[in-house]
């Protein structure tokens, strides 16, 4: 399942040239992932309940195409693979006209009290139908 976000880029998340600003992608792509989470019955504020955490192991980010002032990006985000222990996540960010602008590519490990852990077999099914490992089938909106 592909999960669409859609966020106004105001000023203050800009550089000088007008263009968002490097440092604010990550925080773009966390609301994303958060709003996905939310889609699948299985938010924040649900998983701390759980005592279950998802921590960020890596990231590979390719900047496309500057992201302007005021444009009203997509991003698109979906889990290409998932096992009781990590999980992998691809994310794009498009620009109003359709246009790809952003990639990224996550890894993560589940874990409860700061420590890797399994989940269990019930989550692990909520998020095993939520994997796409093929994306967006036209590469763009």
């Amino acid at each position: 399942m592909i999960f669409e976000y859609q966020k106004r880029i105001y000023g203050y998340e800009c550089d000088v040239y007008g263009h968002l600003n490097n440092a604010n992608y990550l925080q773009i792509l966390e609301a994303a992932r958060s709003e996905a989470l939310i889609e699948m019955d299985l938010s924040i504020c649900l998983l701390r309940e759980l005592n279950l955490q998802i921590f960020v192991t890596g990231f590979q980010l390719n900047y496309i195409k500057a992201i302007q002032l005021e444009d009203i990006i997509t991003v698109k985000t979906w889990a290409t693979s998932i096992n009781r222990l990590r999980g992998h996540w691809h994310q794009e960010i498009y620009d109003s006209q359709g246009i790809l602008c952003f990639t990224a590519e996550m890894d993560a490990v589940f874990a409860r009290d700061g420590r890797p852990q399994r989940l269990s077999p019930e989550v692990l099914e909520i998020f095993n139908g939520a994997v796409a490992p093929q994306g967006p089938v036209d590469g763009g909106q």
